[in-house]
């Protein structure tokens, strides 16, 4: 499993940015793909997952309405697309994979994003400023 995220940056407050997270070595349609940050001095929280078994998608309360989270199966991409940016969505950014648990049924529809995916990208930075 492979992960690879791009499109990190310094943006103003109020812009937006689009990370993309680059997938390889492992069946789209048998993970979860999550979007993490980790801000200076925090702990690493979720921000964002989607279902590659049915596309469906989970956006935690904190930037829902700000942040969406889309997937192109084909080219087995994942992005986040963060509008509106405050200064707290300063922070490096991770994708991470976690395979679907067919007999649990968790991953079927997105999951509430946790910290113990097993696979992780090595992370992009956002910095939100003035």
């Amino acid at each position: 499993v492979q992960l690879v995220e791009s499109g990190g940056g310094l943006v103003q407050v109020g812009g937006s940015l689009r990370l993309s997270c680059t997938t390889s070595g492992f069946n789209f349609g048998d993970y979860v793909i999550g979007w993490f940050r980790q801000a200076p001095g925090k702990e690493r929280e979720g921000v964002s997952t989607i279902s590659g078994h049915d596309g469906s998608s989970y956006v935690v309360p904190s930037v829902r309405g700000r942040f969406t989270i889309a997937s192109d199966n084909t080219k087995k991409l994942v992005y986040l697309q963060m509008n509106s940016l405050k200064y707290e969505d300063t922070a490096v950014y991770y994708c991470a994979a976690e395979p679907i648990d067919y007999k649990t049924g968790w991953g079927l529809i997105a999951p509430i994003p946790r910290t113990d995916f097993r696979s992780w990208g090595q992370g992009t930075q956002v910095t939100v400023s003035s």
